[in-house]
């Protein structure tokens, strides 16, 4: 105890001494640390890293330089031929660029026409061969009416250009995109000076330049359910004439329900463009009610989602029974490194729409905004028409049908059951689909496209049984892919020879049939999964 007071009360005369004494200790400590093996190698590794790091930020900081000094070097001079453009305080090019003269002098000529100061024998000249086409009466119809388009890229601003050509005299656009490079494949009517600028103005603009006397009403907005009443309004905020039909041409799936919807249950007269991407036969391309659309992945979506809402025939729909397939052009997926990043949805232009890119041969929504624009110009005049389902031939798939329930009945009582009841797992879009898209709607055995039906290929190794599991309810097991195409005499043909008299279809039939046969069922496999 006595040496312990001792000790505090020269630590108390000398502290300069402890803190010597502190020091010394932990420059001991250090020392052992930096002497350590493992201290070195942790070292080494921290030094690497840092070493390494650098050198890859240093590589890309060079490369964004030696970039950017290119980009600045391709950029031209400022001078009267390439005059500079302000920036919108957030970043971006002005949203109403200076016109050029040509662009002011076809806008100043426009607003004169559409109050009247044009020379209406200029507009019968420029619209003569369609009155002449349509008579008098049903073109005066197609002068005064009122058509709303909604969406203007590929489908919509060919559309327009159609309608507007044509004659139709009030046109209200409603989109709330702006032109982009990527767009100029496919669009109408817009030009490099258009990009960035929006697609109302940008179709308007053009479009006055060819029919400047045509009223416009561009709304530069997106269309919602709420909006409704005042975006399909009469023309002039509801004080003139009643919209005759819209136009919609929108390519993002929820807001194209929403609109049809809308118009569905108000009974607004509406045709709608389904998809024209990864597409590319134009004689795909048909007319019919959304209830008949088949091997078109954006109606079937379009069309099961309206079904949910009750909403399952009689809206209008231009389409393509073109099936996707192996080596054709496919919905791009993102790079794997967004989905890492999470909220892949931020990536859209607006909340729920479209963020992968969608490949389009811009030859197409060029088709499908003409069929829509012809369909519009005759329902609008009452011209004469007749649109079916695809190549009108519903009634041959019915008979199709038809003719293979019997088939089954038949082969069911020659294997010693009751037919009487008997279903079978086959619909008419599914005869229509065998037919026309796995065998080219001609015949697997001579190629001919008359008088077709469709039978089993061969006996099941089961036998021809009914599927009688649930009480009540007797079932055919036929499949699609046991099914082939036959004219009605080769099927007659078959059925006694192959399906009742037991011979084989290999036996029966030369090579070249077996093997085309094989090569159909080895591409429905494939296709089937898109269906």
């Amino acid at each position: 105890m006595e040496a312990s007071r001792r000790r505090l009360r020269s630590a108390r005369r000398h502290p300069h001494l402890e803190g010597n004494q502190k020091s010394n200790d932990m420059s001991s400590w250090i020392e052992r640390q930096f002497s350590s093996h493992q201290f070195q190698l942790v070292a080494t590794a921290l030094v690497s890293g840092a070493t390494v790091a650098g050198l890859i930020y240093g590589g890309q900081a060079l490369r964004r330089k030696v970039a950017v000094e290119e980009l600045k070097a391709s950029i031209s001079p400022l001078d009267e031929e390439h005059p500079g453009q302000r920036l919108t305080d957030f970043g971006a090019a002005s949203p109403l660029p200076s016109a050029a003269k040509e662009d002011e002098r076809v806008a100043a000529l426009a607003r004169r026409a559409q109050q009247g100061d044009y020379d209406d024998t200029l507009i019968e000249e420029q619209l003569t061969r369609t009155a002449t086409f349509l008579s008098p009466p049903r073109f005066a119809n197609l002068r005064s009416s009122f058509v709303v388009v909604v969406g203007l890229g590929g489908v919509g601003s060919h559309c327009t250009s159609a309608l507007a050509r044509s004659g139709v005299s009030h046109i209200r656009l409603i989109d709330f995109d702006q032109v982009t490079l990527s767009s100029l494949n496919r669009h109408a009517v817009a030009t490099l000076a258009d990009v960035g600028t929006p697609k109302v103005q940008c179709v308007r603009k053009r479009l006055e330049a060819i029919v400047p006397w045509v009223q416009w009403e561009s709304l530069n907005e997106v269309w919602r359910e709420d909006k409704g009443e005042r975006l399909l309004a009469a023309w002039d905020n509801g004080r003139g004439r009643a919209l005759d039909y819209v136009v919609d041409a929108i390519d993002n799936i929820d807001t194209k329900v929403e609109l049809l919807k809308y118009c569905h249950q108000r009974n607004i007269k509406v045709v709608s463009s389904m998809g024209a991407g990864c597409k590319s036969d134009p004689t795909r391309v048909f007319i019919g009610d959304i209830s008949a659309t088949i091997e078109d992945p954006l109606s079937r979506t379009t069309r099961r989602k309206l079904k949910s809402l009750g909403i399952s025939e009689g809206i209008p729909v231009v389409y393509s029974t073109e099936k996707p397939g192996l080596g054709k052009a496919q919905l791009l997926p993102l790079p794997e490194e967004e989905f890492l990043k999470g909220k892949v949805d931020e990536l859209s232009v607006l909340p729920d729409f479209r963020a992968r890119i969608l490949p389009v041969l811009g030859t197409m929504p060029a088709l499908f905004g003409y069929a829509v624009a012809n369909f519009v110009i005759l329902e609008v005049t009452g011209y004469p028409r007749e649109f079916g389902i695809g190549k009108s031939r519903e009634k041959m798939y019915d008979g199709i049908l038809s003719g293979l329930q019997g088939l089954e009945e038949r082969l069911a009582r020659k294997a010693g059951q009751d037919p009487l009841g008997l279903k079978i797992p086959i619909t008419r879009d599914d005869c229509g689909y065998i037919v026309e898209e796995v065998y080219r709607g001609k015949s697997v055995v001579s190629g001919l496209p008359t008088r077709l039906a469709l039978t089993r290929w061969r006996i099941p190794p089961d036998g021809f049984r009914i599927d009688q599991r649930w009480d009540g309810q007797k079932s055919s097991t036929v499949k699609l892919g046991e099914l082939v195409c036959m004219t009605k005499e080769e099927a007659t043909r078959h059925e006694k020879e192959v399906l009742k008299g037991g011979i084989p279809p290999e036996v029966y039939y030369d090579v070249n049939v077996v093997q085309l046969r094989e090569r159909r069922r080895q591409e429905e496999l494939q296709y089937c999964k898109y269906r």
